[in-house]
């Protein structure tokens, strides 16, 4: 059974940079093994499945290599960017997913997300398992549901952070963020890395949903609610990023690299 598949690279303008998600819209979800098989195949950080609902808005789900994932930012933003371009969608998208609703509407530089404000939620120590990875002191750790963030006091330290993969894969299913803030003069206000060997990302390019919750941390931090971050991978990404009450806003653009017919057994 012929399908088609889109790959997306997302919180960017140019090819080969940002984050690689690939896209299917389905009329209804396949079995999750396949969906997981796959993700598995197209060996990317996430790949999103979308269907339409009859109110006219989606249903959205994101799979890991190693599992279905409850919250990812770039596949939401590649998804839209879909809709809008292959799909004929023109106005604001709404989609359903395991974290509540989120929406996605165009701006003049691409796309702007609307995701649910995770404030940062403090821990007194680091899990043992990753206690004794970090060469600098912290100047900060805390958590949201899904990951354990530690703030390295600096651009340059987050940016020369060696990551012990073996160590932060003892956490399972739960990431490790490293952010620091950028020099007075940096086009950035802050960057950061994010790792989740447990899910089967060592190190993800740009990451939407970890800002859910750096937004309000650097916001306090900074004493505005407007600021600028870059994930300083090695495809690396920008994000426009704005903090109100409840949401977080986050703004990028999208680049399609791929289009491709994959073929689904009949027996799926």
């Amino acid at each position: 059974m012929p399908m088609r598949m889109f790959q997306v690279d997302a919180f960017t303008d140019q090819l080969f940079s940002g984050n690689p998600a690939a896209v299917l819209v389905l009329e209804d979800w396949f079995p999750d093994d396949l969906m997981l098989a796959i993700t598995q195949e197209n060996n990317l950080a996430e790949t999103a499945f979308v269907k339409p609902r009859q109110d006219g808005a989606w249903d959205l789900r994101w799979f890991a290599p190693a599992h279905e994932v409850d919250f990812c930012g770039h596949a939401t933003l590649a998804t839209a960017h879909i809709l809008f371009t292959q799909q004929g969608a023109d106005s604001d998208l709404v989609f359903h997913t395991r974290v509540g609703e989120l929406r996605v509407s165009k701006v003049a530089r691409g796309y702007r997300l609307d995701v649910p404000r995770l404030d940062p939620e403090a821990i007194e120590s680091l899990p043992l398992e990753i206690a004794d990875i970090f060469s600098v002191p912290h100047a900060g750790i805390f958590r949201n549901f899904e990951n354990i963030f530690v703030d390295l006091g600096s651009a340059e330290a987050v940016r020369n952070f060696v990551p012990d993969l073996n160590a932060i894969s003892k956490l399972g299913s739960v990431g490790v963020v490293v952010t620091g803030v950028e020099a007075d003069d940096a086009p950035a206000d802050f960057v950061s890395r994010y790792f989740a060997p447990g899910a089967g990302i060592p190190e993800d390019p740009v990451t939407g949903s970890i800002h859910a919750t750096l937004v309000p941390y650097w916001a306090a931090k900074l004493g505005r609610v407007r600021l600028r971050g870059f994930q300083a991978s090695a495809r690396g990404g920008w994000l426009d990023c704005e903090l109100t009450e409840k949401r977080v806003f986050l703004s990028g653009n999208a680049v399609t690299f791929m289009e491709a017919t994959i073929l689904i057994p009949e027996a799926a």
